[in-house]
């Protein structure tokens, strides 16, 4: 009786150890998030030959703070680029048509980027606001329907809104080789952009702060 029981109980050992231990492992590695290594691959360091980091920012945390600071270095980059050619567009003169409210019409907005911005009314400063958040909001939350979120292994940076990024579908039939150069392209030109933004903002708000800017 000690035999049989002695038995029965080793098989019940053996048979757990096949089934639970499996799924645990097969759940982490799902939701893993990819490594800083994996993260801090992209871009490449073509221009400088090395990772430009004095502030030691890369080393911080643990690999979900590396990929967190590459989805908003990217969203960042992306309204930079926005606004960069926004300001570019009303320092040149081009308008749209029509009224941007009632009783204001789009040319009669002021060609320097701040003025044009402080002619715009609360209302529609607020819709502008509201739009962004939207955004925000459902990138997150598509994030987590549609695919996999970019702290569980998701790519960092990839927009998840319907609609809102590439909506004609040319990069659909690219080569991961050629996706690889866009998203490398993408995060230095939203870089330049930050840094164009936050010149024209110095040139708009310091005089003679930025050397051979024209008033904008």
């Amino acid at each position: 009786m000690k035999c049989a029981a002695a038995l029965i109980l080793s098989a019940l050992g053996m048979a757990s150890a096949f089934v639970p231990a499996s799924n645990t492992l097969s759940t982490t590695s799902l939701n893993a998030c990819q490594s800083r290594e994996t993260t801090l691959s992209s871009p490449d360091t073509t221009e400088i030959g090395q990772m430009w980091d004095p502030l030691g920012l890369s080393e911080l945390g643990s690999d979900e703070t590396i990929a967190w600071f590459r989805h908003s270095e990217v969203k960042h980059g992306r309204i930079a680029m926005a606004a960069f050619v926004g300001w570019w567009a009303v320092g040149a003169g081009l308008r749209l048509p029509g009224e941007l409210a009632y009783g204001l019409d789009f040319a009669s907005i002021p060609s320097k980027g701040l003025e044009a911005w402080d002619a715009v009314p609360g209302w529609g400063k607020a819709q502008l606001l509201l739009f962004a958040g939207l955004i925000e909001f459902h990138d997150e939350l598509f994030f987590s329907k549609r695919g996999t979120h970019y702290l569980k292994g998701g790519v960092p940076g990839k927009n998840m809104v319907p609609g809102l990024y590439d909506p004609l579908g040319l990069s659909k039939n690219k080569s991961e080789e050629a996706l690889k150069r866009g998203r490398d392209s993408e995060i230095k030109n939203g870089r330049l952009a930050m840094i164009g933004v936050a010149g024209l903002y110095a040139a708009a708000t310091v005089d003679g702060s930025v050397p051979l800017q024209p008033p904008c």
